[in-house]
């Protein structure tokens, strides 16, 4: 009888642990499919810093491989060209920016001496540039055509963050993750974000 009791009482410890995994799998998975409808519903959130730079934030999405494989077939083949195995990847990114400014410059007219036929005659080039600490414009007009070369410095400061859920106020745990991208830039703005962290067994955030 002591014996049919404890192979009884094992038997259940035994089941009660195999259903505390599969709740806990599977609330993680309930978990991870809720955050990735929102952040697909979600519209990139663009602000400015207290130092004026323009800024976005976007919530990430955890795909699992064969989901990123088949909704992000692209961005894999991207990868595989790196020579980095899918497998290996923590994260990847998307950025898209739109970079716009307005500017006003005087136009500097130049002499130029050409030869022409063995007369040396004097052509007039149209020169103008305008700069600053990000972008550089110079170019010349010349007989009505215009050639012009723009050149655009920035630097694009990224930070990943989680976001905690709150009961009564206090934080706890982790609701979603987030991605916090900022251009050094005035004139540029972040027009599209994409985070995605590729979702593993064991290691579901919660």
């Amino acid at each position: 009888m002591r014996k049919i009791l404890f192979y009884y009482s094992v038997g259940v410890t035994l089941a009660l642990i195999v259903c505390g995994v599969i709740i806990r799998h599977t609330s993680g998975e309930v978990v991870r499919l809720r955050n990735n409808q929102e952040a697909l519903t979600s519209e990139l959130t663009t602000y400015r810093t207290r130092l004026a730079h323009s800024a976005a934030s976007v919530q990430a999405l955890q795909l699992r491989l064969d989901e990123f494989r088949e909704a992000r077939q692209r961005d894999a083949e991207r990868i595989k060209a790196l020579g980095v195995k899918l497998r290996r990847v923590e994260s990847s990114t998307k950025l898209s920016t739109s970079t716009r400014l307005d500017v006003r410059t005087r136009v500097q007219e130049v002499p130029i001496p050409k030869d022409t036929l063995g007369a040396m005659v004097t052509d007039t080039v149209q020169m103008f540039r305008w700069s600053d600490a990000w972008v550089s414009v110079e170019g010349e007009i010349c007989r009505g055509e215009v050639a012009c070369r723009i050149e655009s410095r920035d630097t694009l400061h990224q930070v990943v963050h989680r976001v905690p859920r709150r009961f009564l106020g206090i934080p706890y745990g982790t609701k979603a993750i987030r991605q916090e991208i900022v251009s050094s830039n005035p004139h540029t703005k972040v027009v599209y974000a994409e985070y995605i962290e590729l979702h593993r067994r064991g290691r579901a955030r919660r």
